[in-house]
């Protein structure tokens, strides 16, 4: 498929479970598509940017390693993006990189996550973390990723800490549930 027939077949993407593992599953078949959906995914003020997001977000969820060709492309323009809908799947994908880069097994994403791609994702988590604008879910999954790196980046662990502390009265129940399981690690 073209770039132009993926952007078409976006249309029909939506939010449901079994719809995204179908794209998904579409990408994994046919990785040479991933680049589109990429493309798509940072036409960051086109209306289907954000359906290219859920699918790349749910590609990553089943298989972390057929994203790994495309991080310097990802963790670069990851930034550009500003719909609170893609977002969400941006913050997450982050996440699924810190949790498998400190997974007590081996992996390739140990050895493909380099250090200009780990600054690039802290960057844009704290900037989830530090804008007002952004729900709860980014929050989330970025305050969990900053605390995954700050066990190597001795600085991050403050810094986070002064956030959390900062919004904690202001944020929502969620939020503060995060927040105290986040700060009870970093305070250990």
């Amino acid at each position: 498929m073209t770039k132009n027939q993926l952007y078409k077949e976006l249309n029909y993407v939506n939010h449901s479970r079994d719809n995204r593992s179908y794209f998904a599953s579409l990408l994994l078949d046919n990785p040479d598509y991933i680049q589109h959906f990429l493309d798509i995914m940072f036409m960051v003020d086109d209306k289907s940017s954000h359906r290219a997001a859920w699918v790349f977000e749910f590609m990553c969820g089943k298989n972390l390693e057929a994203a790994l060709p495309y991080l310097e492309y990802f963790t670069k323009n990851m930034r550009l993006v500003h719909h609170q809908s893609a977002i969400r799947p941006v913050a997450k994908i982050c996440e699924y990189l810190a949790k498998a880069y400190y997974a007590k097994t081996d992996n390739l994403v140990k050895v493909a996550l380099k250090p200009i791609y780990q600054e690039r994702i802290i960057e844009v988590c704290f900037d989830y973390m530090i804008e007002p604008q952004h729900k709860i879910a980014p929050k989330a999954y970025s305050m969990n990723t900053l605390f995954l790196f700050g066990k190597d980046h001795d600085w991050i662990h403050p810094e986070l800490a002064i956030i959390l502390e900062r919004d904690y009265a202001m944020q929502s129940s969620g939020f503060k549930a995060r927040a105290r399981h986040i700060l009870e690690k970093i305070n250990k």
